[in-house]
């Protein structure tokens, strides 16, 4: 019996298996009816996107095309660069490139309303980027250090004054002077327009050729500036100077004043500046002082009236102080002469010069170390040589041993604010000499 029951269960077990498998197989077969369609569906779709495939690359193909060809255009411009020589024109310059002569005109006059080119020096650079055409699509003029005036020419003639970005670092410097303060500066790596200027500064206190000894120590920073991109560089101004002679200290510090003005004043706050320059060019040699003397043409002993410093001909000569021009011109045996009248009761005169600086005349103003001619051997003259005289109401004096009135000394606030201003310029310089 119990045989029979087993032999049952497996028949009926079969059968469930086999239904299953059969529902299984009629479901798969469904299944696989409907994905025939959706098949044909996406190879249509595929079929679809392979044609239209090439027209996608003709676009994307023509895009870059001109793209290259722009990148190409770019490429090929080409930058010139033009140093001025001397005696040559902006318009001879022009000349070389490929501008018809009435555009050429037009270019000329539209930069002359921002820069006059018969200003152009010896050793400036011009810049010309010209196109694949060889036509010139932008001039660029180096004004100075950081300064270019750019010139378009794609379509108007445009024109602006471009500020070019600077940063700058204090530099600072000691040496000792063996022959001079100029020639041991440049042994020294001192920049030539800082040591024009250090002497300047030192020209109120210092007579160069009898108060610098052998071992006189100079101490200096000053600015060296840098332009953004340019491998140039320029130098600003002396932030500190200091000179000892034995144990004589001159110090002085650059301070902007509340009135605007940079100058220099020492620790307790007194101006560099006197009323008259006691040396009136740099780098000369006293050769004949103030007082009686053998003169040298006529050879009758005679009062010389006036100090005569020997330098080379064409060394600048500067007004020893603030005043107006009251004289330029030949005067006698003083060859070419120009007399200045300060704003107190002092006169200068400067005689036997080669030339006068351009624009000096009668009623002009002048500056204090503002140049107005330049040494020469003009008049009654045996060599090339500055006769200098200050004149004191009305009479010649000796300036060697003249007592200076100073110029401005700072109080209160503008003191304070000086002090602090000082110490911390101190302390960047020390810094900078022992880092």
């Amino acid at each position: 019996m119990s045989l029979y029951i087993k032999n049952i269960s497996l028949i009926i077990f079969i059968i469930c298996g086999f239904l299953i498998f059969l529902v299984n197989a009629i479901e798969l077969i469904s299944n696989y009816k409907n994905i025939k369609p959706l098949k044909n569906i996406h190879l249509s779709q595929s079929t679809s996107d392979i044609k239209d495939t090439p027209n996608t690359n003709k676009v994307e193909k023509k895009d870059l095309i001109n793209n290259l060809s722009k990148n190409l255009k770019k490429v090929e411009n080409k930058e010139k660069i033009i140093i001025v020589k001397k005696d040559q024109t902006f318009s001879s310059i022009l000349d070389n490139f490929n501008i018809e002569n009435k555009k050429k005109f037009e270019i000329i006059n539209e930069i002359n309303s921002f820069f006059d080119l018969k200003e152009l020096k010896v050793n400036q650079k011009i810049f010309f980027l010209i196109n694949n055409k060889e036509e010139v699509e932008k001039i660029i003029l180096e004004l100075n250090f950081n300064t270019n005036l750019v010139v378009d020419l794609k379509s108007n003639i445009k024109i602006e004054k471009k500020e070019l970005e600077t940063f700058s670092e204090i530099k600072s410097q000691e040496y000792l002077i063996t022959n001079s303060l100029y020639a041991d500066g440049i042994k020294n790596n001192i920049p030539n327009q800082i040591l024009i200027k250090l002497i300047q500064l030192f020209s109120f206190d210092l007579d160069f050729q009898r108060d610098i000894q052998k071992n006189t120590k100079v101490s200096i920073s000053y600015e060296k500036i840098f332009v953004k991109n340019k491998s140039e560089y320029s130098f600003g101004d002396i932030e500190y100077a200091e000179i000892t002679i034995k144990k004589n200290t001159l110090e002085y510090f650059k301070f902007l004043t509340d009135d605007g003005f940079t100058d220099y004043f020492n620790r307790e706050g007194k101006n560099v500046k006197k009323s008259i320059l006691k040396t009136p060019l740099d780098g000369a040699r006293l050769s004949s002082s103030f007082g009686l003397r053998k003169h040298p043409i006529s050879g009758f002993n005679k009062m010389h009236k006036g100090v005569d410093f020997a330098a080379p001909i064409g060394t600048p000569v500067y007004a020893g102080g603030n005043g107006i021009i009251e004289m330029v011109g030949i005067n006698g045996g003083y060859g070419k002469y120009i007399k200045i009248r300060h704003n107190n009761e002092y006169k200068t005169a400067y005689a036997h010069l080669n030339s006068y600086r351009k624009g000096i005349s009668k009623g002009v103003r002048v500056n204090q170390g503002e140049v107005i001619g330049y040494v020469g051997s003009t008049g009654r003259s045996t060599g090339p040589h500055l006769h200098y005289e200050i004149i004191y109401q009305n009479k010649q004096i000796n300036p060697l041993k003249l007592k200076l009135p100073s110029g401005k000394i700072l109080k209160g606030e503008e003191l304070a604010r000086f002090e602090k201003n000082y110490k911390m310029i101190l302390s960047n310089h020390l810094h900078n000499l022992f880092e």
